[in-house]
């Protein structure tokens, strides 16, 4: 679960940082379309502030082990990432909004919610009473 959980950090901290400093630039690469609106960038940024507290909350459990809070974090993640998937292939393939990014976001959001689901299969190990 560690080695998920730190790449999680890394993965959402990167998209965060780009969506809260270049969100126009963040949307053209993977949706195709530069943003139209005032609102959009604001959007754009309280998702990055998000995905930078998600990255923080995976960092800091990543070495939780299977403890219920690092579990909650990956059950969590799971959500993010399966549905992250799910939103883009409507936007995709739905709405015809591609970019150059497209489809390795679509890679990267699919094999960490497949990731994020096998580790929550696996029997939690036990946790020492005096942690």
């Amino acid at each position: 679960m560690k080695a998920l959980l730190a790449t999680l950090a890394v993965i959402e901290f990167g998209a965060g940082l780009g969506m809260l400093a270049i969100p126009s630039f963040v949307g053209e690469i993977l949706l195709g379309s530069p943003f139209g609106t005032a609102i959009e960038p604001v959007i754009a940024r309280v998702a990055g502030i998000a995905l930078l507290a998600l990255a923080v909350a995976c960092w800091l459990l990543r070495n939780e082990g299977g403890s219920r809070a690092a579990r909650g974090m990956v059950g969590a993640m799971l959500l993010y990432n399966g549905g992250g998937t799910g939103v883009l292939l409507y936007a995709g393939p739905g709405l015809g909004l591609y970019g150059t990014g497209f489809w390795p976001a679509v890679l990267v959001h699919a094999v960490m919610a497949v990731w994020c689901l096998l580790s929550l299969l696996q029997k939690p190990g036990r946790i020492p009473a005096s942690e």
